[in-house]
């Protein structure tokens, strides 16, 4: 099914962008930062695991890091002020981020109501 392999590719390059977001961050923010966002990597990490495993579990746990990814990024003034201060490293890796998260969420979302609305077959 391609609208899977779709979210499962965009699952594989959340992780790999947190890793440049990762080494962007380090000696940008103070440590309690670095860590959570490293935390929120690594539950990316075990999703992107389960993906390969073939778990269904990996989708509804993706829809949830889309959504809290979004919501903590999303409003925050300082991510806001990359981007308006042009095109850089930092503006880049929030814009494809940010578009990431709203294009998993919203295939994600469509594959899930298509996966509850199929009968059970057996």
């Amino acid at each position: 099914m391609l609208l899977k392999r779709t979210i499962d590719v965009l699952i594989f390059l959340s992780v790999a962008l947190g890793v440049l977001l990762l080494f962007q961050l380090y000696y940008a923010v103070p440590s309690w930062l670095f860590l959570s966002v490293l935390i929120g990597w690594l539950a990316y990490v075990g999703v992107a695991v389960l993906v390969g495993l073939g778990r269904r579990i990996a989708y509804p746990l993706a829809l949830v890091l889309s959504l809290l990814t979004l919501i903590v990024s999303l409003p925050r003034p300082e991510h806001l002020a990359f981007v308006a201060a042009g095109a850089s490293l930092a503006s880049i890796t929030f814009l494809a981020g940010s578009a990431l998260q709203l294009l998993l969420l919203a295939l994600l979302s469509v594959y899930l109501f298509r996966k509850r609305a199929q009968p059970s077959s057996g």
